[in-house]
């Protein structure tokens, strides 16, 4: 039987730091006297958002851009981190006018998600964006991201692609389309 009781961090101490991510190392001691080391990442930043932008009743705006994670180009959400002293919806509209050339005048949050708990210490926050309006603003990509419009009804043909593995972007596209499907905008 598992206690709801948190292990106690007895030390903590940072062993690697990057300008994005820190990696910390945590001694432990959990409830029933066991001592453990773990390590973690711990994001330097707020949060990030993954922006669903709706053109219209069933299209979404996808994005083709670079991932170095995977060495190749991904189809997936817009999405950025929050910077200092943003709310999730400024930064999520930020992100989009910067991406993909639109504002949004309605934000519904979906739902915080984790990867990675057991050592990733970061949130992205997923954002329904809706009645959007041209506005570009310039961002910080190396080149132009290419902008995809997208069925939410063809999704199995999405999941079908190489490029499209971002499991943050597919989670999101599902919930979104239950969410609009229930009327719950």
């Amino acid at each position: 039987m598992t206690s709801n009781k948190k292990p106690e961090i007895t030390n903590a101490k940072i062993i690697a730091q990057t300008r994005l991510f820190r990696v910390e190392r945590l001694d432990l001691r959990f409830p029933n006297g066991t001592e453990v080391q773990y390590e973690r990442l711990h994001s330097s930043s707020p949060g990030a958002v993954l922006v669903v932008p709706m053109l219209d009743a069933d299209t979404v705006l996808l994005i083709r851009e670079y991932a170095a994670g995977v060495d190749r180009y991904e189809l997936a959400l817009p999405k950025g981190r929050i910077e200092s002293g943003e709310t999730p919806q400024i930064a999520a509209n930020r992100e989009i006018m910067e991406e993909i050339g639109y504002g949004a005048k309605k934000f519904t949050p979906i739902k915080s998600v984790t990867l990675a708990p057991g050592y990733l210490g970061h949130t992205t926050h997923m954002i329904l964006a809706e009645e959007l309006y041209p506005e570009r603003r310039p961002g910080d990509e190396p080149e132009p991201i290419e902008v995809v419009p997208w069925s939410l009804n063809n999704l199995p043909a999405l999941l079908a692609l190489e490029e499209c593995t971002e499991a943050r972007s597919i989670a999101a596209l599902f919930m979104v389309r239950e969410m609009l499907a229930r009327g719950d905008t």
